[in-house]
């Protein structure tokens, strides 16, 4: 058991880390907070010790007045669902078929989480132009193999196109993720509930999916964080056009297009803002599995 002196040690040893990251954490997001109340225009000359004009919330009602902020809203919402849906789903068959036991698992295990070490960028540059291509691309021949006219996939659907990429890389983390904990279900309750009669898809209704929940839990929330900063695959696919615009490239050409850094940083709030309504409501209605 460890003692009174022991605890305290071991806080004055964890106490530098913390400070650390807290202010690795906090300094940013005050920053932000205090230009989102000020016109700074660094690209125009304005300098830090120059001073800075105070505008007030001039800036948040500007960003949010913006015709492009509500539907960037709705499509970074569509756009990480859709990807949360794919990947569970996807990655839930995909465990339960790498789980079995088959010539070359290994291989095909590194084969299948391979992606998730691609750069985002690149990702994006080897969809666009080696699959998704209206001429050259394979998806195009496949098309015109079948007698199809071949579809341009980043602007005839350019938000499920973007949805399709993201999947693709975050597949192999949903699929690591539930392959260990179908790893961890005890075959015996299987082999019971077969030997009982049940059917394959009511073995896995009642006793696989719920072994599965808390780690569906854990994908939802891990991605949910990641996916609401989506930036390099519409960066290098669409450029935000075409209704692919989420709220994170929306500031970016905010910043872009006004050289305002205070509008950026206020529209920065808004993408805390959000993430935290998101997160929010991801731990009241899934993160009850992680207390079960």
């Amino acid at each position: 058991m460890a003692t009174k002196a022991s605890r305290s040690a071991a806080r004055i040893m964890m106490a530098p880390a913390v400070v650390l990251l807290l202010g690795w954490m906090l300094v940013p997001l005050i920053m932000t907070l205090y230009f989102s109340f000020k016109r700074y225009l660094p690209l125009r000359g304005d300098s830090l010790d120059r001073g800075l004009d105070w505008v007030g919330f001039d800036n948040y009602v500007r960003f949010i007045s913006s015709s492009s902020f509500w539907p960037s809203v709705q499509t970074t919402l569509v756009m990480v669902g859709g990807v949360l849906i794919i990947t569970v789903v996807l990655g839930i068959l995909l465990a339960m078929l790498l789980d079995q036991p088959f010539f070359g698992q290994g291989v095909v295990r590194i084969l299948v989480i391979a992606p998730f070490f691609v750069m985002p960028t690149v990702s994006a540059l080897v969809w666009k132009n080696m699959m998704m291509d209206p001429v050259n691309g394979v998806l195009s021949h496949l098309w015109r193999f079948f007698g199809a006219e071949p579809v341009s996939w980043l602007s005839d659907v350019p938000l499920g196109s973007i949805v399709l990429i993201v999947s693709w890389q975050w597949l192999p983390f949903a699929t690591l993720i539930l392959l260990t904990a179908i790893q961890s279900l005890d075959s015996e309750q299987l082999e019971a509930a077969e030997m009982d009669g049940a059917p394959p898809l009511r073995r896995f209704w009642h006793i696989v999916l719920p072994h599965l929940s808390r780690a569906i839990t854990i994908v939802i929330l891990i991605q949910t964080i990641f996916l609401l900063s989506i930036f390099a695959e519409i960066f290098v696919t669409t450029g935000g056009a075409f209704g692919t615009r989420t709220l994170t490239y929306l500031i970016f050409q905010r910043v872009i297009d006004s050289q305002n850094i205070g509008l950026g940083s206020a529209g920065g709030v808004y993408a805390i803002i959000l993430a935290n309504i998101v997160a929010i409501f991801l731990m009241r209605i899934v993160g009850k599995n992680l207390d079960k």
